[in-house]
């Protein structure tokens, strides 16, 4: 390991991330029964320019009123380069920063973004005399937060998380596509020639490079790294399996722009019956060889270590997380 250590952000289940529209209160209750892990109320894309007044008191309002259970509740302001964002912070806090864990900040472009808001959301606290602290989620969704990715990770010990806004992200690099996630027949290769002249296509993943890199920057800094929204939530089977691709990239959860993504989710971004009781062989193995003055074993034909005992806690620990 590098002499310079990692702090890890925050440990919170993200399996799934359910957005919920402030100016929609009526879906309040639904998704506070939900099994979604975190809400995020949204002031922004999906609120319309003249209900953003009413979305931010509809927000105070559940916040109080509204029994969360133990969801963690964020809301995602408008972007700093509107005039709503400092209302919907300021408003937002102030009367109910004690019942929120998170603030989501879309289209985050620099580490001063990051900076600005925490700047704002620390002066509030300390004249409200808040104890908890607020903590951070930072969208990337644009080729210019894309190239300050780096940077941004870094900008600030409230962030806990980075997310992919892949439909965003695709308007701001001019990717030839109108779909909100999911593949592109369009992107893919085709084989050279088999010897009977017959070529195939085969299909990519247009997303992987962002997602990749989101993950790499995440890591790197000890936040959670989640996959965005799919579109389509009418096709079960392609959130899926874009939401696997996710998982096997690193990232911990994805939105659901929908309630019957939820489920989606949590059954994607959780370890299966089988792994964790790999894993928990894996330890006890591991504990054994120790104990044994071993630092490596062979367990069902396979050479296990000390990066195997990382490995394995990744998985038993997101297991009693979630209380499997």
């Amino acid at each position: 390991m590098s002499f310079q250590t990692v702090s890890q952000a925050k440990a919170r289940l993200n399996r799934c991330e359910l957005a919920v529209p402030g100016s929609s209160p009526k879906f309040f209750e639904k998704a506070a029964k939900s099994e979604a892990d975190i809400i995020f109320l949204d002031l922004e894309d999906a609120v319309a320019p003249d209900q953003k007044a009413q979305a931010r008191a509809n927000i105070v309002q559940a916040l109080h009123d509204v029994d969360w259970g133990s969801k963690s509740m964020a809301v995602r302001i408008n972007g700093l380069d509107t005039h709503y964002m400092y209302r919907d912070v300021v408003d937002v806090v102030e009367q109910a920063g004690d019942k929120l864990d998170l603030i989501m900040i879309p289209k985050a472009g620099t580490a001063a973004d990051i900076y600005a808001v925490d700047m704002l959301l620390t002066q509030i606290e300390t004249a409200k005399g808040f104890t908890k602290r607020i903590g951070l989620e930072a969208i990337i969704e644009t080729a210019l937060g894309m190239q300050n990715i780096e940077q941004i990770a870094a900008a600030s010990p409230r962030l806990e998380s980075l997310h992919f806004g892949v439909a965003d992200y695709a308007a701001s690099t001019r990717a030839r596509t109108v779909n909100i996630g999911g593949p592109n027949p369009d992107y893919g290769v085709l084989s050279d020639p088999d010897g009977d002249g017959n070529r195939q296509f085969y299909w990519g993943d247009m997303w992987h490079y962002a997602i990749n890199r989101m993950v790499i920057a995440a890591r790197a800094n000890g936040l959670r790294p989640i996959d965005g929204p799919f579109g389509d939530f009418s096709d079960p089977e392609g959130y899926k399996a874009q939401a696997r691709r996710a998982a096997i990239l690193g990232c911990e959860g994805k939105w659901a722009i929908h309630p019957s993504q939820i489920a989606l989710a949590n059954e994607v971004f959780a370890p299966s019956a089988d792994e964790v009781a790999k894993a928990r062989a894996i330890l006890k193995a591991m504990e054994d060889a120790q104990a044994a003055g071993q630092g490596a074993v062979a367990l069902d034909g396979k050479l296990i270590d000390n990066a195997s005992i990382k490995q394995a806690r990744v998985i038993v620990d997101q297991a009693e997380a979630i209380g499997m």
